[in-house]
């Protein structure tokens, strides 16, 4: 996890960079993450209907680079591993922009001093409830 001050060099670095400032604060990044992390939990029969679209899209767009099917059979087993990887890590990205509007109402709402509180609380409430709906579905 980055501290305060890394996060605000690596923001100096970009800033040198680019033609313009920004400011980005590690309380909105932080809060907007956990709340990322709780939805993303809280709902994993859709994250994992997201990642299983995000793969065949990624499938089906690959094989359309391939002119022979020996090499495409060649190689399927690699590429259909490394979509997958590639689908489960943007799976993530719903869920990063119902996030911002979470923690933004939880800030307007309560005031910003229970954004990450809020995050926190949140994670906590969709992985008990994640470990619970997995334990219900081994019992059956």
């Amino acid at each position: 996890m980055l501290s305060a001050p890394s996060f605000h060099y690596g923001i100096a670095m970009l800033n040198e960079f680019l033609p313009f400032d920004f400011d980005i604060d590690p309380i909105t990044v932080a809060g907007v993450g956990l709340w990322s992390l709780a939805l993303y939990l809280g709902l994993s029969p859709v994250s994992d209907w997201v990642t299983e679209q995000l793969n065949r899209w990624f499938n089906f767009a690959e094989r359309s680079l391939y002119t022979s099917t020996e090499e495409f059979e060649r190689t399927r087993r690699a590429r259909e591993s490394l979509n997958q990887f590639y689908a489960s890590v943007f799976s993530i990205v719903p869920f990063l922009f119902v996030g911002v509007f979470c923690n933004y109402g939880v800030e307007w709402g309560l005031g910003r001093n229970w954004s990450i509180s809020m995050g926190i609380l949140a994670c906590i409430g969709c992985g008990i409830y994640e470990l619970g709906r997995r334990d219900g579905e081994a019992s059956k």
